[in-house]
C-alpha cells in the first residue's frame, strides 16, 4: 500500500465515533522517506480545521525546537496516534487508539523511519510501553525492531509549563546527534 491510498482510507474511516465530529482527518505530513518521525497523540482544533498535524501553537513551538537543532520540518514525518480530534481535546480513549493504531503502523511500515520520537506521554504509553513516565523517562532510548524510539515532552505541555523547555532542548540535541550518527553509518 502507498501513503496516498492509506491517506484516502483514513479520510473515509468510520471505525469510531470521532468520524462524526471531525472536520478533517489528520493523516500525517512530511518526507515520505524520513529517517525521523514524530508521533503525537491526536489532532487539536487547528489541526482538525486544516487537516495537517502540529500547526497550532504547539506545532509552532515544535518548529522552533526543530530549528534550534538544525532539523528541517521538511525532512521529517509528523503524525499522531489518532487521526481525528477528540471532542474538547480530551485524551484519546483506549478503544479509539485501538481503532486507529493500524493507520500509524502502516505509515511506519511505508516510511521506514530509523527513529520515532513520541511527543508526550500518551503516544509514548502506546508506542514504547504502557507504564511510560514522561517526567522520568523523556530522552531515554528504546529499541523496537529496527527502530530507535524516544519520547519528549509534548509541546503543548511546554506551553503550560515553560520550565521544561530546557529539558526539551537537551532531548532534541540528543535526537539530532543520534540521527546524524545513524545517517553516517
Amino acid at each position: 500500500m502507498m501513503l496516498d491510498d492509506l491517506r484516502k482510507a483514513c479520510a473515509d474511516c468510520t471505525k469510531c465515533s470521532l468520524c462524526d465530529t471531525r472536520t478533517n482527518s489528520v493523516f500525517g505530513v512530511g518526507c515520505e522517506t524520513a529517517d525521523l518521525m514524530f508521533v503525537g497523540e491526536a489532532p487539536g482544533e487547528q489541526e482538525d480545521l486544516s487537516g495537517v498535524p502540529f500547526v497550532g501553537r504547539a506545532g509552532q513551538l515544535l518548529d522552533k525546537f526543530l530549528y534550534a537543532v538544525d532539523i528541517s520540518r521538511e525532512d521529517v514525518y509528523i503524525a499522531n496516534v489518532l487521526k481525528c480530534r477528540p471532542p474538547k481535546n480530551r485524551d484519546p480513549l483506549p478503544e479509539e487508539e485501538d481503532m486507529c493504531i493500524g493507520y500509524l503502523r502502516e505509515q511506519v511500515s511505508i516510511i521506514k523511519p530509523k527513529i520515532i520520537v513520541c511527543l508526550g506521554r500518551i503516544s509514548a504509553m502506546r508506542l514504547i510501553k504502557p507504564d511510560f513516565k514522561i517526567t522520568q523517562e523523556h530522552g531515554k532510548w528504546f529499541k523496537k525492531g529496527n527502530v530507535l524510539m524516544t519520547a519528549v515532552y509534548h509541546p503543548a505541555a511546554l506551553l503550560r509549563d515553560p520550565r521544561k523547555k530546557e529539558d526539551m532542548l537537551e532531548d532534541m540535541k540528543a535526537i539530532k546527534q543520534k540521527l546524524t550518527q545513524l545517517q553516517e553509518d
